[in-house]
């Protein structure tokens, strides 16, 4: 078991490649906004060597200006978040700092209420994010929202209904539309929903997996692969009727629908 468990690992190490050597103090200290160089260490080990993730597309990450990344949502716990997050700092010529709008009961998870918020990761509110975007940052918003981050293990990869509140915002705000696909977080939790015990608690789902500790806490170490489109300028009035603000969200919805498409046809395997 031992020799076999050393076989495995050696396999990982190979199918991973040479980890880049990321200068984090470097970066941090090119932000304007100076980030928890700690926090992003951590976030660093977890994109590089656990996730192993790969970004294509990274040029069409803004090096300046307010920018609205749009992404599909899954996994139970945001670790996509994080990744994306990661993907913005560790993978341009110029970090960007972005902060990502997580859905309201992430921060009374014990330990993801002290790191997330240290990744830049803060309540989803409209007043949140415009005010993010009026400071020129980047904001990153899932319009699936909870019913995302938990649907079931049958419906991975098929993209939910999006709300049209990010599509009022990034019209007022006059802000871009960058579309994330993310391919691995669909397979990080597979999970069953006790909706009865999620009533209990007032919680959006609670989902159970087939391994201890029988939470989503420790997520598998899928390989994730992210594609950024890009960018989408929307035009219009931000005031406009829910079923004409719907029509431009359901633009987007399908870019990263098609762009998901595209990410399971390369991918060779979930976990690398």
């Amino acid at each position: 078991m031992h020799t076999a468990g050393v076989g495995l690992l050696d396999r990982l190490h190979k199918l991973r490649g040479q980890v880049p050597d990321d200068d984090i103090a470097g970066r941090t200290q090119a932000l304007v906004v100076r980030g928890n160089e700690f926090a992003m260490r951590v976030a660093r080990w977890l994109y590089r060597n656990y996730f192993r993730a790969s970004a294509f597309g990274i040029e069409h990450v803004p090096a300046t200006g307010r920018v609205l990344f749009v992404a599909n949502h899954a996994g139970q716990l945001p670790f996509d978040a994080l990744v994306i997050c990661a993907a913005c700092f560790l993978e341009p010529p110029t970090p960007r700092l972005v902060r990502s709008m997580v859905e309201y009961f992430v921060p009374t998870v014990p330990f993801a209420s002290y790191l997330f918020a240290r990744w830049g990761q803060i309540t989803g509110t409209p007043e949140n994010c415009r005010r993010l975007l009026a400071a020129e940052e980047a904001v990153l918003v899932f319009p699936e929202g909870a019913r995302g981050i938990s649907k079931s293990f049958a419906r991975r990869y098929q993209l939910g209904e999006f709300g049209t509140g990010f599509m009022r915002l990034a019209l007022e705000m006059r802000a871009p539309i960058v579309p994330i696909a993310v391919i691995g977080a669909e397979e990080q939790a597979p999970a069953v929903n006790i909706k009865p015990l999620a009533r209990l608690l007032g919680a959006p789902s609670f989902p159970v997996v087939p391994y201890p500790p029988f939470v989503p806490l420790v997520p598998l170490p899928v390989k994730y692969r992210l594609y950024f489109g890009e960018p989408m300028t929307m035009t219009g009035d931000p005031d406009d009727d829910d079923d004409v603000l719907d029509e431009k969200a359901r633009i987007v919805k399908s870019r990263i629908q098609s762009m998901i498409h595209v990410g399971l046809r390369e991918r060779e395997h979930v976990f690398w």
